[in-house]
């Protein structure tokens, strides 16, 4: 069974950072494209990372470039998302997903609370 596990969200002030982490197990992700989406009150779950589990060139929505870096964890099954200079509008749950490098976001995880005070 494929789990995904999203943890370290929490409140932060505005120009705080977060190290979002995603716990991933129950199958090889090789050739997985893992990402991390947000949803934010009253709006609808938008792109924020992507990047392939094997490696290579990473993938950012524009409201986040030079902000937020995903990464993943080399001895573990676990991705990251860095997140620097957050912004009140940065407020959202988090959510780690991930895909086959051909085809729709399959598994998600429960999501994590990011809230960003002014």
């Amino acid at each position: 069974q494929v789990r995904l596990v999203e943890s370290g969200g929490g409140l932060v002030q505005a120009g705080g950072s977060l190290r979002l982490s995603c716990a991933a197990s129950g199958r090889d992700f090789s050739g997985y494209v893992m990402g991390w989406f947000r949803q934010a009150p009253g709006s609808e779950r938008e792109f924020v990372a992507n990047m392939q589990w094997n490696g290579g060139s990473a993938n950012y929505a524009d409201s986040v470039m030079g902000r937020f870096t995903i990464s993943r964890g080399n001895a573990n099954k676990s991705v990251y998302l860095q997140m620097n200079s957050l912004k009140p509008e940065d407020t959202a749950v988090y959510y780690c997903t991930a895909r086959s490098r051909v085809g729709s976001y399959t598994y998600w995880g429960q999501g994590t609370q990011v809230t960003v005070s002014s």
